[in-house]
């Protein structure tokens, strides 16, 4: 009976100390995204400047479309990072499951940013290209501005991909390591079939 309850408490211990570093992989996903949705606020921000600025100093033209198409895109930057946050917020996975599932969420999503962006990319390079070719200054305009939004978006995407990965392969590696789980109230164990 002494053996058993030495092992269970071993368990207990093993898991508290397994429950403390999955709060770290939380913080690292969460703190990740934050700082990420604060950049991308940023530039949001920044564009709605410059783009109102622009557009009251321009005359017309590819430049009028240009700063017309860069405040647009601020907003909407804008608003996709305030979701973000409080998207962010609401997510405080406890044990092991829930963190791996809230890590592949988050890595998939900027995934899939990473090849709206290249899209993106594609429709600027397609209307700015058009513009020169017709003599549009507004598709010129628009093309230009959508072809500097998508290439920050591509590179922040991909920043913000790799970053999360990175703490994700370190959670998965962890996981596999640690496969029993303790939530206060029951002992778990994960067991790959």
């Amino acid at each position: 009976m002494t053996k058993i309850l030495t092992f269970l408490l071993l368990i207990v211990c093993i898991s508290a100390s397994a429950q403390d570093s999955l709060k770290m992989f939380n913080y690292n996903r969460i703190n990740t995204t934050k700082t990420g949705m604060e950049v991308l606020g940023s530039w949001g921000i920044a564009n709605i400047g410059v783009g109102i600025a622009g557009l009251s100093n321009s005359k017309g033209g590819s430049d009028h479309s240009f700063y017309k198409m860069t405040t647009i895109w601020g907003a909407s930057n804008l608003v996709a990072a305030l979701l973000g946050t409080l998207q962010n917020n609401n997510d405080h996975p406890l044990n092991g499951a829930e963190s791996l599932a809230a890590q592949k969420k988050i890595e998939r999503t900027f995934l899939i940013n990473e090849c709206v962006d290249v899209a993106y990319l594609g429709v600027g390079i397609y209307l700015k290209q058009r513009g020169d070719h017709k003599n549009f200054a507004d598709l010129k305009g628009d093309g230009s501005a959508i072809i500097v939004q998508s290439v920050f978006l591509l590179i922040f995407d991909g920043t913000m991909r790799g970053t999360h990965r990175h703490n994700g392969n370190k959670l998965r590696q962890f996981l596999e390591k640690n496969p029993i789980s303790f939530n206060g109230r029951s002992v778990g164990m994960n067991v790959t079939i």
